[in-house]
């Protein structure tokens, strides 16, 4: 069955192979993957930065090599943001999780492949819910991840945002004092983590808006004005491609929801 369609058809974001190397540097500075020599993974990211995310998928795969990079990216974005049946989210995040570990084994020292395990097995968590993934261990193996992308690209402001949003989650579930003594998860290294990313990528929405949450769950009461201060501001970045533009509705549709409470 077809994947459901970028929701904002308008063809604001358009790439050609030269106009893609131009802005590359941009578009990646989250996720510092370097800009490919592979004719077939440039298409394979062009349809990813235009919104063609199940396209991106498929080319990405086809492509091989650096190409299972943008069909993890891919797959997962459109997990996150756009599937809208539980289900079929948990199996995409699990798919890309698998499809991750085995790139690892092949590309060892690929950040992206340690990476989006982490992002998707993450998702997945969430999913499921985080009582029950700390249950089955995969918040060891998502901090493991993150903290190896780290290791291997230490400007990767995504992996930041990641690791900031372990220590809240854990804080958030189990409380200060387990989430520190059993999963160390700490309040002021995750808001350290959200606070480097943003210096990394400063024009990121999608790290004002974790940071945001991130907040919240470490506080909810001390957290929220300056959780709704961030996602003031990431509800005003300009949006560059189909994900970014997702990531800046995802801040409009919470501040509305802000002001509406």
């Amino acid at each position: 069955m077809a994947w459901t369609a970028f929701p904002y058809p308008e063809k604001e974001y358009t790439y050609t192979a030269a106009s893609l190397k131009k802005s590359w540097a941009h578009l990646h500075l989250g996720d510092v993957e370097p800009f490919p020599d592979d004719k077939k993974v440039q298409d394979a990211w062009i349809a990813f930065h235009e919104g063609e995310f199940e396209k991106a998928r498929k080319l990405g795969i086809a492509a091989g090599g650096a190409g299972i990079t943008v069909a993890n990216k891919a797959q997962a974005i459109y997990a996150n943001y756009i599937e809208d049946d539980e289900a079929k989210a948990l199996a995409h995040f699990d798919e890309v999780a698998k499809r991750a570990e085995a790139q690892q084994a092949t590309s060892p020292n690929d950040p992206n492949a340690y990476y989006w395990h982490a992002y998707a097995l993450g998702r997945y968590s969430q999913g499921i819910s985080i009582a029950k993934a700390l249950s089955q261990g995969l918040a060891g193996k998502v901090k493991e991840s993150l903290s190896k992308t780290i290791k291997l690209a230490p400007t990767h402001a995504d992996a930041h945002i990641g690791l900031g949003t372990y220590h809240a989650e854990i804080v958030n579930k189990v409380g200060a004092l387990i989430g520190g003594m059993t999963y160390g998860a700490k309040k002021d290294v995750g808001i350290a983590m959200f606070k480097k990313a943003l210096e990394l990528n400063p024009d990121s929405a999608i790290a004002r808006i974790e940071y945001a949450n991130g907040l919240v769950m470490f506080d909810p009461k001390a957290g929220l004005k300056k959780a709704e201060e961030l996602y003031a501001e990431a509800a005003e970045c300009d949006a560059h491609d189909a994900m970014e533009r997702l990531d800046v509705e995802l801040a409009i549709s919470e501040f509305e929801e802000d002001d509406d409470a």
